[in-house]
Parts: C-alpha cells; sequence; structure tokens
C-alpha cells in the first residue's frame, strides 16, 4: 500500500472533495469571493516558498 502522503491522486481527490464540499455550502457570490481569496493565498505563499528557497541558496537563511 502506497503511502497517503506521497500519493499524488489520493491528494487530488482530497482537493476535489474539499472543493466540492465548500462550493455546496456557498452561494455564487460567496464562492467567487472565496475562489478570489484562495487563489490569493497560494500565490502568497508561492512566493514565500521562492524567496525561501532563493535565501537558502545565497546562505542568508
Amino acid at each position: 500500500m502506497k503511502n497517503p502522503d506521497c500519493d499524488p491522486l489520493a491528494l487530488t481527490t482530497s482537493v476535489n472533495t474539499l472543493a466540492v464540499a465548500i462550493a455546496n455550502r456557498l452561494n455564487d457570490a460567496d464562492l467567487d469571493l472565496v475562489a478570489a481569496i484562495l487563489n490569493q493565498l497560494g500565490d502568497t505563499l508561492e512566493t514565500i516558498a521562492a524567496q525561501r528557497a532563493l535565501c537558502r541558496k545565497r546562505g542568508t537563511d
């Protein structure tokens, strides 16, 4: 049996299931807002991760 932490199919299934559960509880306007907020959160986390990687590469972490 695969380690669930390293199973990309399990991860994508979990994310999809969470998205459906959230969408079922929100009206269209609230869903648009939540989607925009989560996109911004993802972009910001990606920026932080990239900066950390750059700092580690430069030895300034």
